[in-house]
């Protein structure tokens, strides 16, 4: 165990890292962290905390968005209505999606931006 110092505080943040629009993957650090002996269930749990409190680090960044920055990041006007629409077609349901990668974390970012209810997001 000692060639991983970070320990369950290193996990959790990368975790929470990974869950935001930084481009990292904890399963990674998850799976070093049980081959180097730690307990899985606590390795599991931590993950998991930093993983959901990051992904709702981007929901609320989204609701505290600005329509502005999609000008900035030169989004096109038509994307935004056409993800819009899908939104309020799909809401909170849209969530279930948020594991896949490159479009998952901006998906529960979009939401947050198109005030999906938080509570149903979380769950989901």
């Amino acid at each position: 165990m000692d060639f991983f110092e970070p320990g369950f505080l290193g996990l959790f943040v990368f975790s929470f890292l990974s869950a935001t629009l930084l481009p990292l993957s904890s399963e990674g650090v998850l799976f070093f962290m049980l081959a180097a002996g730690f307990d899985p269930i606590i390795c599991i749990g931590v993950a998991s905390v930093g993983n959901i409190l990051g992904g709702t680090t981007n929901f609320f960044i989204g609701r505290i968005g600005n329509p502005m920055w999609f000008a900035r990041l030169k989004i096109k006007e038509a994307s935004i209505l056409r993800f819009e629409s899908r939104t309020k077609q799909y809401g909170f349901w849209l969530a279930l999606l948020s594991w896949l990668p490159i479009i998952g974390d901006p998906l529960i970012l979009a939401l947050g931006f198109f005030r999906a209810p938080f509570l149903p997001v979380l769950l989901c």
